[in-house]
């Protein structure tokens, strides 16, 4: 198979935590395995990941099987890292790995410098949603995109049309309900970031819902952005159709039972689609699945949005399978009429409010039929259960409770068996051609599908039967004997002259040799990795251009002696509190874009630069935006996504690159700026260390840091107003509660998080409480940092006054930043740095 065809190959992609998963995931037919590095740059930093020291022996292993290894290098980079982050990926480089999957863009440039050769994918933390954003990745070298799970099968078709680049799609496991890369939830909450691989998975939390002010009863419905998880098998041909060439399956943090299971059954998924053939799951097939890990199955956001079958709820956490209902409880005995098995050992629970720690569950330890006890798995009828008394208490058992089974020990041993073995269980094909001849040697020619060569030729020539001549059918069955070893013979084909004749021993021997020397074979990549560091270049040719853009600059790119004061509002009442301020631009982020032509009149009027901000995401279809914010011809736009940096750069718009293009280190601001962006919002992960950092090496008068905010949390494809305030499923039957309901969520401990949506129908949970950088502030100013920025929530009138003056007397040198903070009872933080004692007193720096 050449590169074209490989390329065009659909492939099955498992995930990997540990070694034990990597042989899950080979044993039962995985094409490709991801995994991440220990201490190293990886979005799964709870899982165990591997060692860069044993990233040559994975790789071999992997290679030897033939299947590929991608490695995870999906965090943001900070400055201070980039050192270390160069020396990892000349390691991995060496170590022959297939590709590597980033989210940082400063890191593909470094990955490009060193490595030429390195395939690079973007990571789904990337936010790639368009072919438009796509582009934009693909002059940066990158040769595959993981898309975003939000977009639906329409949408990739969309994209795959407009697009040559090769599309990766999770197919299967846990959604998260924000936008990866855009979620700053774990950070505004716990000090803990996302983008970090340290995501606290705040969205498994209860939420209680506040409408204009009162709180609404949902019932059991607590799990306001818990999404159940993807379970796609069943689209896999409308996947493929629509461009899809990597099926990817979520799970670094799961068990190599789980790897296991859910690798054969979409293999097998797989393969009948490839074929042709109808993809049929019986029930057993489904509940196994479940058992291994489900909080309900779904097909995402791959049907388009349904947001009330995405989040129903009522349940975070692992459920497994629907056991039945409660019929009865006899004392110690709890009978269930069942809907799937039962046996005993097996884990159960019984539903209740587990916000309020109310469930109840443990093992079974015996299964009844009046008085016959039950030692294999039955799944109709009633049974009577008898539990651990210490575990559950059947008086609060009642009938109509439902029964959930969690877990299934022989279930998890049979699935345990299909990689922890002596012999391999899946192997690699090898494909011979045998020459025999009376008077010549034997020779015989093999190539594995792995790519391992062999020849190897007897010792002897061949002598004439007597009475056994040599036949394909005893080539076959002799040089087929290659258990123990990881091939299998798939095609023999033999040129026979004569009737010559070998004894089983030769066979026997060049077999064995045969094998030596396909295990010696193995391809390596060809790669060039550069021979001295390129970090040092990178920065020299940055500082070359910036210097050069100087040279050429129209005035709002010239350095400023006096600090600016930029203040981005979400409303027409905010931004004309503002224009009667002194403010040195303002930008417009609102959710009815069709204001934004009175935006801009009224700043003008005012002679005030009025920049105007995109939608965080852009998906297929909705240029149309892009092209509504041009046509009112303000002085800028607050680009938010790579699709809005091209389309305005290429039309000599000026931009303003946004938080959330996460520009966490100087290499990324510098791509960003030769996207054509004006001035570059620096990342909200980087703590006052990190800062600090990156304004030593960056162009610091381009850079702009949001000095005060609410923190928006999570950035969702998921509408909480159209799950629970309307009887619609999506955007074009909801009834647009948005527009006429203010709504907060309360956390658990009773904190109230604003919540919008955009013009998207998009939702921005935003923290409760304002954050503040104030204190470092006259750090940043001696560091040569001029453009400051605030940004408004639902401020209005004298509040609006106030923190526009506290922030400019600020600048100016006439107010402590400590001031600052108290005053507007603001937490006190750069990114994930916390501030004084009184601050961390905060109920929002416990999650």
């Amino acid at each position: 198979m050449n590169n074209e065809q490989a390329a065009m190959r659909a492939e099955l992609l498992a995930p990997a935590g540990d070694m034990d998963c990597i042989r899950a995931a080979v044993e039962n037919g995985a094409d490709a395995v991801y995994f991440g590095l220990e201490h190293g740059f990886n979005a799964r930093a709870r899982a165990t990941n591997m060692s860069v020291d044993r990233l040559p022996e994975i790789v071999d292993y992997l290679h030897r099987r033939g299947v590929r290894g991608y490695l995870t290098f999906n965090t943001l980079v900070f400055a201070d890292e980039l050192p270390a982050a160069e020396a990892t990926i000349r390691a991995v480089a060496a170590s022959g790995i297939d590709a590597l999957l980033v989210q940082d863009l400063g890191v593909a440039r470094l990955i490009r410098a060193i490595c030429p050769q390195l395939a690079i994918h973007a990571s789904t933390q990337m936010t790639l949603t368009s072919s438009q954003c796509i582009e934009a990745a693909e002059r940066l070298g990158i040769e595959r995109v993981v898309l975003a799970r939000e977009l639906s099968i329409d949408e990739i078709r969309k994209i795959h049309a407009r697009t040559s680049m090769s599309l990766e799609a999770f197919v299967h496991g846990a959604l998260c309900v924000a936008y990866s890369g855009q979620c700053l939830t774990s950070e505004s909450l716990g000090g803990r970031s996302a983008n970090r691989g340290q995501c606290a998975q705040a969205c498994r939390l209860p939420y209680d819902l506040v409408c204009d002010g009162r709180d609404v009863d949902l019932g059991d419905i607590k799990y306001l952005l818990s999404p159940q998880d993807l379970a796609a098998y069943e689209l896999i041909p409308r996947m493929l159709e629509a461009g899809v060439r990597s099926f990817k399956i979520e799970g670094r943090l799961k068990t190599p039972e789980y790897v296991a299971n859910i690798t054969r059954h979409y293999r097998q998924a797989l393969d009948a689609a490839l074929a042709n053939r109808p993809i049929e799951f019986t029930r057993a097939e489904v509940e196994s699945m479940e058992m291994s890990f489900s909080r309900g199955f779904s097909p995402g956001w791959l049907e388009g949005c349904d947001h009330k079958q995405l989040v129903p709820g009522l349940s975070s956490a692992k459920r497994g399978v629907l056991l039945g209902e409660v019929t009865g409880v006899w004392g110690s005995r709890i009978r269930v009429r069942l809907r799937s098995s039962i046996k005993r050992g097996d884990g159960i629970v019984f539903a209740g409010n587990r916000a309020a720690g109310e469930e109840q569950g443990g093992r079974v330890f015996n299964v009844q039929r009046g008085r016959d006890r039950l030692e294999q798995a039955v799944d109709s009828g009633e049974v009577d259960l008898t539990m651990d008394r210490n575990s559950v208490e059947p008086a609060r058992i009642y009938v109509g409770q439902q029964v959930w089974k969690t877990d299934d020990p022989q279930l998890n041993a049979q699935w345990r068996r299909t990689f922890n073995t002596a012999d391999p269980v899946r192997r690699v094909p090898v494909d011979m051609h045998v020459s025999a001849a009376v008077g010549q040697p034997l020779r015989i020619a093999a190539r594995a599908s792995n790519g391992s060569l062999a020849r190897v030729d007897s010792d002897q020539p061949l002598e004439a039967a007597q009475r056994h001549p040599l036949t394909a059918e005893t080539l076959r069955k002799q040089l087929g004997r290659l258990g123990g070893t990881v091939y299998e013979l798939r095609e023999l084909t033999a040129e026979i002259d004569g009737q010559p004749m070998a004894p089983l021993s030769v066979l026997g021997q060049l077999r064995h040799a045969l094998v030596e020397q396909l295990e010696q074979s193995l391809p390596a990549p060809e790669r060039t990795i550069a021979s001295e560091s390129v970090l040092p270049t990178l920065r020299q040719q940055a500082n070359a251009w910036q210097q050069s853009r100087r040279n050429e600059a129209s005035p709002i790119n010239t350095a400023l002696n006096e600090p600016r004061l930029h203040v981005l509002c979400r409303s027409l009442p905010q931004l004309r509190e503002l224009l009667t301020l002194e403010v040195d631009s303002v930008l417009a982020d609102f959710a009815d874009i069709r204001e934004y032509r009175q935006a801009v009149e009224a700043a003008r009027a005012a002679a005030t630069p009025i920049w105007l901000a995109t939608p965080r995401i852009q998906k297929p279809d909705e240029m149309g935006i892009f092209r509504a914010l041009e046509r009112h011809e303000a002085d800028g736009i607050l680009v938010r996504n790579l699709s809005g940096l091209l389309y305005y750069g290429e039309r000599n718009v000026p931009t303003l690159a946004d938080f959330s293009l996460n520009a966490a280190n100087d290499l990324t601001v510098q791509l960003l700026l030769e996207h054509h962006a004006r001035r570059v919002t620096v990342s909200y992960d980087l703590n006052r260390d990190q800062l600090l950092e990156l304004v030593t090496y960056a162009p610091v008068d381009e850079l702009e840091i949001v000095i005060h905010q609410h923190m928006p949390m999570f950035h969702m494809e998921h509408c909480v107003f159209c799950a629970v305030l309307s009887p619609g499923t999506d955007k074009t039957n909801c009834g647009r509660p948005c527009d006429v309901h203010d709504v907060q969520l309360r956390d658990r401990i009773g904190m109230n998080h604003p919540l919008k949506a955009d013009v998207g129908c998009r939702n921005t949970l935003f923290n409760a409480v304002p954050q503040s950088s104030a204190e470092i502030v006259p750090t940043l100013l001696d560091r040569g940092v001029r453009h400051f920025r605030i940004e408004l929530l639902d401020d209005r009138g004298e509040a609006i006054h106030h923190v526009v003056e506290l922030y400019r007397s600020l600048l100016a040198g006439r107010i402590a930043g400590k001031e600052v903070w108290r005053q507007l009872r603001a937490s006190n933080r750069v990114g994930v740095t916390r501030g004084t004692l009184e601050e961390r007193r905060n109920p929002l720096a416990i999650l």
